[in-house]
């Protein structure tokens, strides 16, 4: 059993307005698209992350929290 503390809410920033939202993360499964509420600009993963938490939040995706970074979640 892992002693690793997983984060379940991540900060998003926008990289086009620069908005920032906390949200709550999906624990299981991979979030492709998010809604700026700032600019309404809609936000996709980086080439090679796999959701927009591994893109544009402080804490990755809770999938790769568990796996220390090494997979991605599909």
């Amino acid at each position: 059993m892992s002693d690793v503390q997983i984060q379940a809410r991540s900060t998003l920033t926008c990289p086009h307005c620069g908005h920032q939202a906390t949200e709550t993360m999906p624990a299981d499964a991979c979030q492709y698209f998010y809604d700026c509420l700032g600019c309404g600009a809609v936000l996709k993963p980086k080439p090679g992350d796999c959701c927009v938490y591994c893109s544009y939040g402080d804490f990755p995706c809770p999938p790769i929290q568990e796996a220390g970074g090494q997979a991605c979640c599909a």
